[in-house]
């Protein structure tokens, strides 16, 4: 907050809609621009600079989408932010926006459409929330299929969710490694730790401390043991630690 006012940045590729949303946030006292831009770079630095409140956050830019966007600054946003996104392509998730801590306005917008995003807003805000619920509201945002960049031990490699059956750490190198439906096992950077892991989406879950398994392979809850769907080895039991096992049986009734 800046001058008891909730602060809002403005991020979009085109001057027309900026002053749109511009023109909707003055209209509420308790808000204040602090800051706008129109490419993903100029964006990404004014968000760290201002730590905005709410952040109204184009889906469609030249170069980088608005999710892109936001997945490039996970780890560096440590504070609570509410995020909106605008845009005229209904191809997006919008139930799962609205599903989600994160909201959407669709180009155009109506009056009351604006006001009802603002009621949402300043309810969240009068929330206690913990700085880690930005990093688990945009895990559940991101699509299932979104391929996403993993830190292995010799740089970066881009893979989707669906050619990762699990992660296991291997004690004797002391290093995280990737399993994949190619039955590749691939090393991630050393300094990887398991809440690393579990950033990548929400699909992933840890069962005991040397293991986090995709969600989506998951065949059966045995006793205190699971099995994977081929290819990652479906015949063979993958242990669960009591500490995790609750969890995962949550999750595993939500699939």
């Amino acid at each position: 907050m800046k001058d008891n006012k909730y602060t809002v940045v403005v991020v979009d590729d085109e001057t027309f809609w900026i002053g749109n949303i511009q023109y909707s946030v003055n209209e509420f006292p308790e808000l204040l621009i602090v800051g706008t831009a129109q490419t993903p770079e100029d964006g990404k630095k004014l968000i760290l600079e201002q730590q905005p409140d709410l952040l109204f956050l184009d889906v469609e830019m030249p170069g980088q989408t608005g999710l892109e966007l936001l997945s490039d600054l996970r780890e560096r946003i440590t504070w609570s932010m509410q995020v909106v996104f605008h845009t005229a392509y209904q191809k997006y998730l919008l139930d799962a926006l609205r599903a989600s801590a994160f909201d959407y306005l669709l180009k155009p917008y109506e009056s009351h459409e604006f006001q009802q995003v603002m009621d949402r807003f300043f309810k969240e805000m009068n929330k206690t929330q913990p700085y880690s619920y930005f990093h688990e509201t945009l895990a559940q945002l991101l699509p299932v299929n979104e391929s996403f960049l993993i830190a292995t031990s010799v740089g970066y490699q881009k893979l989707s969710l669906k050619q990762i059956g699990y992660f296991q750490h291997q004690k004797d190198k002391k290093q995280w490694e990737a399993v994949l439906t190619d039955q590749t096992h691939l090393p991630l950077k050393r300094t990887t730790i398991a809440s690393d892991v579990l950033n990548y989406s929400t699909s992933f879950i840890q069962i005991n401390q040397h293991q986090i398994i995709n969600i989506d392979y998951l065949s059966v809850i045995e006793d205190k043991s699971c099995r994977l769907l081929p290819p990652f080895n479906g015949g063979d039991l993958f242990e669960i630690s009591r500490k995790y096992m609750k969890e995962l049986q949550a999750k595993f009734e939500l699939i």
